[in-house]
């Protein structure tokens, strides 16, 4: 139902130049493919872009997360704020690092987590709060932070939708406390999988760096250790969660290219807005306005099955059959299995959150997106919907 001679249209799909793909060649013929010079450049100009003093470069968004949440050294019974609506793995680092989740609702119109519902669940328990700057669209951050200086609560930024975005004109990375960003092949640039931490805090980036490598400790060694010769000594039980040469090979060329990609997508998510506008079946994601940027990582849009006389799994089918790829950004995690079990959470704790996970799709968004492919896309949705 494609039509003949069209291709399948993902949700989202990486743009490489041959520029990168060519830094990569030459890293393999390096023999140095691991962490190493690469690695250490693209931690300077991440450094540079996002104006952060301290950028270390992981494996993934998820080890970034998993590490800026290890090195506040949480106990059990500590509590983390955050948000119902993200992929699990915001949630999961908290759990990994010992501490309980503790949820807010989120607005019905940005998709982040509502601010004014944070403080109501502040306890003498609560160590941080985790927001997600969903889909590319910051977090309403100066309330939240004039919170936690309050409250004395660490803020940990999960801006893996984010890298680009800016809060009232300053760019997420560039104030605050600590954020985690992705480079995963679906996010806005990308190394493959790959992924940082931007804080402000030297003693928690040295922690990151120790726990992301072993626990390895190179600089200060016991005595004993530097009287035998000994390379390294062990400071903590650390994970495996360095990025190789190989993955920062891509980022050097990625990040350059960012804002641009950013511009594109953002040209794509307006011409949605504006196509999408007048049909009642949707509620559509808010746009950023000045001195506000959203990074656009998502289109979500959510269907209105009573208007629209379709669930969003016949939709989904719709448009794989006319050759088009949907996403589904996110179900709201307090009703997987583990966290019910687990923490008892139920269906309707956060209805919000719930409305839309059961609801949201993520039209195709990326950078390579034609103004044709835009069209086959609305003109998909109205004959899905229709």
């Amino acid at each position: 139902m494609g039509g003949p001679g069209l291709d399948f249209l993902p949700f989202s799909r990486p743009s490489l130049s041959e520029s990168a793909l060519q830094e990569v060649q030459e890293c393999l013929r390096s023999g140095w493919i691991t962490t190493g010079p690469r690695v250490e450049r693209f931690e300077r100009m991440l450094s540079g872009y996002l104006g952060a003093p301290q950028v270390i470069a992981l494996s993934s968004a998820t080890a970034g997360l998993h590490l800026a949440l290890r090195a506040l050294e949480l106990r059990p019974g500590d509590e983390v704020i955050t948000t119902p609506l993200t992929f699990v793995a915001t949630v999961n680092t908290i759990v990994e690092a010992g501490a309980t989740p503790v949820f807010v609702d989120v607005d019905a119109g940005t998709r982040n987590l509502d601010v004014a519902q944070v403080a109501r669940v502040v306890s003498d328990r609560t160590r941080a709060v985790v927001p997600v700057h969903f889909a590319g669209l910051p977090v309403d951050l100066d309330p939240l932070y004039d919170l936690a200086a309050r409250r004395g609560l660490r803020v940990i930024e999960d801006a893996a939708h984010a890298i680009g975005a800016a809060y009232g004109g300053r760019r997420i990375g560039s104030f605050g406390d600590t954020q985690v960003f992705s480079f995963h092949p679906n996010k806005n640039m990308t190394t493959g999988e790959g992924g940082c931490v931007s804080t402000s805090d030297p003693k928690l980036a040295a922690a990151i760096r120790t726990l992301s490598f072993h626990g390895i400790d190179r600089e200060d060694l016991s005595e004993t250790l530097r009287a035998e010769g000994a390379p390294y000594d062990v400071a903590a039980v650390g994970f495996k969660y360095n990025m190789m040469d190989i993955q920062a090979a891509l980022g050097l060329h990625q990040l350059p290219a960012l804002d641009g990609f950013i511009e594109r997508r953002t040209q794509i998510a307006l011409a949605y807005l504006e196509r999408l506008a007048s049909r009642s079946e949707w509620e559509l994601p808010a746009a950023a306005s000045p001195p506000h940027l959203h990074a656009w990582h998502l289109f979500t849009a959510v269907l209105r099955p009573e208007s629209a006389h379709v669930d969003r799994a016949t939709f989904v089918r719709g448009m794989k059959d006319r050759g088009i790829g949907i996403g589904i950004h996110y179900p709201a995690v307090h009703l997987f299995r583990f966290y019910r079990s687990r923490f008892g959470f139920r269906p309707g704790s956060f209805p919000v959150a719930e409305r839309i996970g059961r609801n949201v799709v993520s039209l195709p968004l990326f950078p390579a997106m034609s103004d044709a492919d835009v069209d086959r896309v609305v003109r998909a949705i109205q004959e899905v919907v229709a």
